[in-house]
């Protein structure tokens, strides 16, 4: 198959499903991948360029066992370790990022979930955000929460929920034992019920198959996903995947642009290990990427500065938000 024409029948109004070939993305040259990729996103998502920067709101002692994480109480890592945030903390770093640009905002916390005085602190916390900073979005990630208390959220000024699948169904349990892919899905679906953008992906690297990369990017289209970052995995020391390779740019491309064939409306996010990618990912994004994570907050180092990206996309030729008073 000629992944340029399938790239204009995509355009067209075609939707790939689990019956269609998948396999020729992993068989084809990947130039053409890449600029039948690019060519979807800008048909379909635009010239935009989406930001978002996130604060981890609680660090450390995780019960969850899952194999990449440094903040799981399972491994033994260097991580911080912290309670919820005070709310001026969270508040300042918001108004920072409204400041440069930033299309929206996350606090994200460890744990199963964030409950109790902790989850009110942060419902809080976002009351005060939409008032003071009206012109960045609020995102949050905090694990398995109720529909009551993404309903709360949603209230609060929360319009987007960010849960990531990970990886397949299938390889699922080979890195979390402690919940269930049943268990994402679900979550994501009362994500949606609540009419809330939801955003989830996962991470590429973990030695997993070609073909459960191309399942998690099914099953993401299936649940009708809005927003999907892409993580390549950067082996933590004192993890169970400590010793594995870091992934090859061509391999991070090649994901990222069947991501865009299988999902073309979402936006495709570009998460943790860009510092795998030539120039902070310039080539990702002439391969469908449409999104990134940005800024100095994630737990995983070398990340792209706000302005260093706002720079680099606007020498492609991409759009982002102007900044305040502009």
């Amino acid at each position: 198959m000629d992944v340029l024409a399938l790239a204009e029948e995509i355009i067209g109004g075609r939707r790939l499903t689990r019956e269609d070939d998948l396999s020729v993305f992993l068989r084809c040259a990947l130039p053409p991948l890449c600029e039948g990729a690019d060519r979807i996103r800008a048909a379909l998502t635009g010239e935009r360029v989406d930001l978002c920067a996130i604060i981890n709101g609680r660090s450390g002692r995780c019960p969850e066992d899952c194999k990449y994480c440094a903040q799981s109480a399972h491994h033994h890592t260097d991580c911080e370790v912290y309670d919820f945030l005070p709310e001026e903390t969270i508040v300042n770093a918001c108004r920072l990022h409204e400041s440069e640009g930033v299309d929206r905002f996350s606090i994200v916390t460890a744990g199963r979930s964030l409950s109790g005085e902790e989850f009110d602190k942060a419902v809080h916390a976002y009351e005060t955000m939409r008032r003071e900073c009206p012109g960045i979005e609020l995102c949050a990630s905090m694990g398995f929460l109720s529909a009551e208390q993404l309903h709360r959220l949603h209230e609060a000024g929360v319009t987007s929920y960010h849960h990531n699948i990970e990886t397949s169904r299938r390889n699922f349990p080979n890195i979390c034992t402690t919940h269930t892919y049943a268990q994402k899905v679900e979550t994501l679906k009362a994500v949606k019920a609540e009419g809330m953008c939801a955003c989830s992906g996962g991470i590429i690297g973990m030695g997993e198959t070609w073909e459960d990369r191309l399942d998690m990017a099914v099953s993401l289209a299936e649940l009708g996903i809005d927003s999907i970052p892409i993580n390549a995995l950067m082996p933590i020391p004192g993890t169970p995947l400590e010793g594995l390779a870091r992934l090859t740019e061509d391999d991070i491309l090649r994901t990222v642009a069947f991501f865009r064939y299988v999902n073309p409306e979402a936006n495709i996010r570009l998460a943790a290990g860009r510092a795998l990618l030539t120039n902070d990912g310039e080539a990702a994004f002439r391969a469908g990427a449409s999104a990134t994570i940005t800024g100095n907050m994630l737990t995983t180092a070398a990340c792209a500065t706000i302005r260093g990206d706002r720079q680099m996309l606007a020498a492609m030729g991409r759009q982002v938000k102007p900044l305040p008073g502009q």
